[in-house]
């Protein structure tokens, strides 16, 4: 049968090339997208899922300042097809193996009028989804091409309920609370940042974002016109140099970032895709083995008030040494006075040694992470730095504070890790726009923030346990998010204060479910030493993994619960987060092999504080109960006893 569909695809796009209309059909024939030039000489599309309509989109639409617009008088010249089928071994993996399978055609455009300008549409149909891109060819006249607005738009026929974070503005750290709503509801004020996550019919959600953001300024999505109800249009980061015109200037050829929609029949579909990554280069890095995932202590920024010194520096190194963690992130100030002229981050500050710290971190076995606040890298030698970085034996980086996500920021941005890369340091952006894949082509950056993570604790009641429910089908869909899990200080949502002391108004098992569900290579542990040593679940902080070979999601729905099974090697561990309801799930253990199976849990006590420790015997025919409190979850793994 799938060999069946597969020829008829192949046949039905090469008889589409005679065709003013272009169709490209996914590889299992459920996803499709029809392109076509209208009356007016404008590009449009249409995607379908399972033979229902999903959205319209306006493709080739450009403003530019240095040039006609490009919108409409644009007729199809030619197209080509190919299939892609390709499998990948990620770096830092969610699965063992990447499969890149799709069908792809590229549309030949041209204008009837002057300029007649060249152009081609690249389009890809997955078996989740939907990617395009435009590429840019001629006249070249040695004209740069001065973008002032990319016109993009994604129409849907009538309302849906959508998940939408409103950064207001383009200096942000897109740290947002993805609010339910109705594309009605979006006003044209908001600055809706992506992913945007779609419920367009009863089984099918869809997420739009963007991969490969090279040399261009990151996407956001606005309110069409009030004439479009139920349409979105995409515009770009500004430059914040007041001197340059327009927000994209590059020369010919070049093409756009691909503008992606993933397309799933459950929520959790669009969390199993891996179509952000698959189109980005491959690994640029030749041997990248000494990329180590693992989890990381944190100083005591977020359980108190940050104390810059030797001692209490050492108690988050022997944090890490005690329970395996590979890392600990020595934070702001280390190097005194940041985002300053006067600042060095080459030297740290006259009341901690690092030459010290580093080999006290090497007795144990621990490597330190360093934070950098951006502009004071900025205003250094980078090569000179890492250079000096790998001689201390430092594993990677933190920088902070970037806010932006213009062409000359994105281009910064990959920058700073191609260098890092040269000398072998990790790299974990704060203050970050979401991630667009690059993570494939340069994997030492191992993660990012760009996320409304628990920090925001310490000063606000934002990060409710519908919010935790309502990451994983949001901003995790583009990529890993270094949200810090693991606040030991669990409260009810009633009994939540805003204190130091940092609380959470989650229950323990649901600080431990955070580690499986939320992709983070590098997974930050936010709390106290003193918060974890002979606590209940500090031993499955001390066994879990941040790299999987395996990902499954078990069930959710978005801002309500969600369920997910990882696999690292032989063992299995499962995580569960719950909203602000009680909720009991059973789950099947089918996805587990043949054999018996020892499942430690960790589950809601009488207390949120309070984790209960059980142990059973299952197999893969077994289901288990999971009984959650409000703000609850549940954690476990499973091991085989054969």
């Amino acid at each position: 049968m799938k060999k069946s569909i597969i020829i008829f695809t192949i046949v039905f796009l090469a008889i589409n090339r005679l065709c003013a209309q272009q169709i490209v059909v996914s590889p299992n024939g459920k996803i499709k997208f029809t392109i076509d030039a209208v009356s007016d000489g404008a590009i449009v599309g249409k995607i379908t899922f399972n033979n229902e309509g999903v959205l319209n989109t306006q493709l080739a639409d450009f403003s530019f300042n240095n040039q006609p617009d490009l919108k409409n008088n644009l007729v199809i010249s030619g197209s080509s097809t190919k299939t892609v089928n390709e499998e990948w071994i990620p770096v830092l993996k969610r699965f063992e193996k990447v499969k890149n399978y799709c069908n792809e055609i590229t549309i030949d455009l041209q204008e009837k009028a002057f300029p007649k300008r060249k152009l081609q549409i690249i389009a890809r149909a997955y078996d989740d989804g939907i990617a395009y891109r435009t590429r840019f060819l001629g006249p070249d006249n040695g004209l740069e091409y001065n973008i002032r607005e990319e016109n993009s738009a994604f129409n849907f026929s009538g309302d849906r309920t959508c998940w939408v974070a409103d950064h207001e503005n383009f200096s942000s750290p897109q740290e947002s609370f993805f609010y339910k709503r109705n594309l009605s509801d979006i006003n044209p004020k908001m600055l809706v940042g992506l992913p945007i996550t779609i419920q367009a019919s009863e089984k099918c959600f869809v997420a739009i974002t963007e991969a490969d953001l090279t040399d261009y300024a990151g996407m956001y999505l606005k309110k069409a016109d009030e004439n479009q109800e139920f349409s979105l249009r995409t515009t770009l980061s500004p430059s914040v140099d007041s001197a340059k015109i327009g927000k994209v200037t590059r020369k010919l050829p070049f093409n756009t970032p691909w503008r992606v929609v993933i397309i799933g029949d459950t929520p959790g579909k669009l969390i199993e895709s891996e179509m952000v990554t698959n189109l980005n280069p491959p690994c640029a890095i030749e041997d990248p083995s000494w990329i180590k995932p693992g989890i990381s202590a944190w100083d005591n920024w977020f359980s108190n008030d940050v104390k810059m010194e030797e001692g209490t520096i050492k108690q988050f190194i022997d944090l890490a040494s005690e329970m395996t963690w590979p890392y600990m992130i020595v934070d702001w100030q280390w190097y005194g006075k940041f985002n300053s002229s006067q600042a060095d981050i080459t030297k740290s500050a006259p009341q901690i040694n690092m030459q010290n710290l580093l080999a006290y971190a090497k007795s144990k076995n621990v490597r330190l992470i360093l934070w950098l606040y951006w502009t004071d890298v900025n205003r250094s030698d980078w090569e000179k730095v890492c250079a000096l970085y790998e001689k201390w034996g430092v594993a990677g980086v933190k920088i902070d504070f970037m806010n932006r996500d213009d062409q000359e920021m994105v281009n910064w941005y990959e920058r700073i890790v191609k260098t890092a890369a040269k000398h072998k340091l990790m790299v974990d952006f704060h203050g970050a726009y979401k991630p667009t894949g690059i993570r494939r082509t340069y994997p030492n950056l191992v993660t990012r923030e760009g996320v409304m993570g628990n920090e925001w604790n310490k000063w606000s009641t934002m990060i409710t346990p519908e919010h935790i429910c309502t990451l994983p089908f949001t901003r995790m869909v583009a990529g890993p998010m270094d949200f810090t899990p693991g606040c030991f200080e669990n409260r009810t949502p009633e009994d939540f204060k805003i204190q130091s002391p940092t609380n959470t108004m989650v229950t323990r098992s649901n600080s431990l479910a955070q580690f499986v569900v939320f992709d983070s290579p590098l997974t930050v542990a936010c709390d106290h030493p003193d918060n974890y040593r002979g606590q209940v679940g500090s031993d499955f902080l001390a066994k879990v993994k941040t790299t999987w070979d395996d990902t499954k999601v078990i069930n959710g729905a978005v801002g309500e619960y969600i369920t997910m099974a990882r696999r690292t090697g032989k063992t299995w561990f499962i995580g569960a987060l719950n909203g602000s309801s009680k909720k009991t799930l059973n789950i099947k253990l089918d996805f587990l092999g043949k054999g018996k199976f020892k499942l430690v849990s960790y589950e809601d006590g009488l207390a949120p504080d309070k984790a209960v420790k059980k142990e059973q015997m299952v197999n893969n025919t077994s289901e288990v109960k999971l009984v959650m409190a409000a703000g609850g979850g549940y954690a476990a793994y499973i091991q085989s006893v054969n």
